[in-house]
């Protein structure tokens, strides 16, 4: 355990630097939620049944898990470019374990995570959210939120490491922009067609989006009766969508880091 630590936390140290010496990639992942919550909330809001600033409370967790379910997208890209580039093979012929690459990895990830959503929670508090169960629910839907970045980095890292370039992964990646909008991140569910009510209520990120806004007491938007289990009991359905994402791909990405890409 203890070398699976200091390795993991070699590897993390190596990717944070790395993404030091990106700047604009950090600016990108800083504004980007920004820009989407600024004009999600002022455009869409006023057109939508919800008042403005009702609106405003029920997107900014929708946004937060959406950013959450991104470490699909990033933890693809950055394995996929590790693993192409021949980062993974040098990695693989140093006495470390070879849990130790994907967890410092996802471990980076989820730092910068947790440090790019300040900025949005900032914004959402200009705007007019607040999280109504004061500091321990909101220190409870954040826990949420990082749970679930962690498992979706790993999910990540997996599909990553079996992409077969990195444009291919960079292509893969960007179309899992479309997952929150199958969800209830930036609408409520109960409007939908049944068949796409069900498919978006089982979505994981409609939980994650749920978890926090009971967390924090924000409006729901969802008819929690004739809701499907994770979002009728959404900090559970949270917690379980993101333990069995982790128990499944920690090891699938470990066994597909140890064997390379032949």
């Amino acid at each position: 355990m203890s070398t699976l630590l200091s390795d993991g936390g070699a590897v993390l140290t190596r990717q944070l630097q790395k993404a030091r010496h990106a700047p604009a990639l950090l600016i990108l992942t800083q504004t980007m939620p920004v820009t989407m919550l600024l004009f999600f909330g002022y455009v869409f809001g006023s057109a939508l049944a919800m008042p403005g600033s009702e609106y405003r409370q029920f997107l900014v967790p929708g946004l937060l898990a959406a950013t959450a379910a991104n470490g699909l997208m990033t933890g693809m890209f950055t394995a996929a470019q590790d693993a192409h580039r021949g980062v993974m093979d040098r990695f693989r012929t140093l006495p470390m374990s070879r849990t130790a690459v994907p967890l410092g990895q996802t471990a980076a990830d989820l730092v910068t995570t947790a440090v790019s959503m300040v900025p949005l929670m900032l914004v959402g508090l200009a705007m007019g959210w607040r999280a109504e169960n004061g500091l321990a629910g909101a220190a409870g839907a954040f826990g949420v939120l990082l749970l679930f970045r962690f498992a979706t980095a790993w999910v990540g890292t997996y599909l990553g490491l079996l992409s077969k370039s990195e444009e291919a992964a960079g292509q893969i990646g960007g179309a899992t922009f479309v997952l929150p909008m199958l969800s209830s991140a930036y609408l409520p569910t109960a409007g939908l067609p049944g068949w796409l009510r069900t498919v978006a209520e089982w979505n994981p990120i409609s939980a994650v989006a749920t978890a926090v806004r009971s967390l924090c007491g924000n409006v729901g938007g969802e008819d929690a009766a004739g809701a499907a289990w994770p979002v009728a009991h959404p900090v559970a359905g949270a917690l379980l969508w993101s333990l069995a994402l982790l128990v499944l791909f920690v090891p699938a990405a470990t066994r597909r880091f140890a064997r390379g890409l032949g």
